[in-house]
């Protein structure tokens, strides 16, 4: 059976293409059309199958019902979790998210705002990195709503969600001292943007507040997209410094590289060398000892983008920015 317009709809249903449209459009009520109609129209609309054209509707609308999710690496299971969450609070309040991977490259990030722009995206939900501040400048012109998370760009006026990963650090590299450590060291990426930053900035500092000396051959930085087995060759490297007692990984992916090292040179997890990692992974606690690890609140913090999203979308001028930072937790395990 080929699918009714709306113009078959209104024929049918005995009203205006008006009337049909304005109850697709989810503007029956402020419209005074009664519910007899409303529902007369509706069960047309689900006996014929009819599926609204989601560009005609957005030029019609100038809404799309879209949210562009620009994010880092999907691949990383702190982004696909957010993602997902993010996803499925957005479509609970009559929202789609369509999202695609930067892989830290500015050009990719620029194209993927192009792309997201001739799609009409209704808002932005970005993971950025330097480089693209004029791309979303032109968007905050344009009183599209922006949201930054996991990483800022302090100097452009948006919204911005995300944990204290400095206070995080700190606290791993002070729940070590306690435990006795005396040579610390971080295993890191080397890109610069801001959560990084101060993961580092917070080893360093706990270090220094407790008379410890910073080593900066204690600092392994491993560049970005770099293939494994290269990682894994540096973390070796590493740890032929014999008294290094324990490591914060500053990342998922780099704490599951390490712990690979430790499966192929026969290291133990014990009361002479700890590890903790970044941003949890089923394999933490999969592991035999279970790793800690330095927890981001997730669901919170896609409940909160949302939120401010939401906010944004439903104001008829420009809400204040809001700096929104939710402390990260750590899990300390066996």
């Amino acid at each position: 059976m080929k699918a009714l317009s709306i113009k078959d709809i209104a024929l049918k249903a005995n009203v205006s293409i008006t009337t049909v449209s304005f109850i697709i459009n989810g503007k029956a009520k402020e419209k005074s059309i009664s519910d007899a109609v409303i529902k007369k129209v509706q069960q047309i609309i689900i006996d014929s199958g009819y599926k609204p054209n989601q560009i005609a509707r957005s030029l019609r609308t100038g809404n799309s019902n879209i949210i562009g999710l620009i994010i880092e690496d999907i691949s990383n299971s702190f982004f696909s979790r957010i993602a997902r969450l993010i996803e499925d609070k957005a479509y609970k309040k009559g929202y789609k998210i369509i999202y695609s991977s930067t892989e830290n490259s500015v050009e990719k990030a620029q194209e993927l705002i192009n792309l997201f722009k001739s799609r009409k995206v209704d808002a932005y939900i970005i993971s950025p990195m330097k480089g693209i501040e004029e791309d979303i400048q032109i968007l905050l012109n344009e009183n599209k709503p922006v949201i930054f998370f996991d990483r800022n760009l302090p100097e452009l006026n948006t919204n911005y969600v995300g944990a204290n990963h400095f206070v995080a650090s700190y606290q791993a590299i002070e729940s070590f001292i306690k435990q006795g450590k005396q040579k610390i060291a971080l295993v890191t990426t080397n890109i610069d943007v801001q959560q990084i930053i101060e993961r580092f900035e917070g080893y360093k500092k706990a270090l220094i507040d407790y008379a410890l000396p910073f080593d900066e051959e204690l600092v392994l930085r491993i560049p970005f997209n770099q293939p494994e087995v290269d990682t894994i060759a540096a973390i070796k490297q590493l740890l032929k410094n014999k008294d290094i007692d324990a490591i914060l990984f500053a990342t998922n992916y780099l704490a599951i590289s390490g712990l690979r090292v430790l499966k192929q040179t026969g290291k133990k997890l014990d009361e002479n060398f700890a590890v903790i990692g970044y941003d949890d992974h089923e394999a933490f606690e999969l592991h035999t000892p279970s790793i800690s690890t330095i927890q981001q609140p997730l669901e919170e913090i896609a409940e909160t983008i949302i939120k401010l999203i939401l906010n944004q979308l439903s104001s008829k001028t420009k809400l204040p920015d809001q700096q929104i930072i939710i402390p990260a937790k750590l899990i300390l395990r066996n």
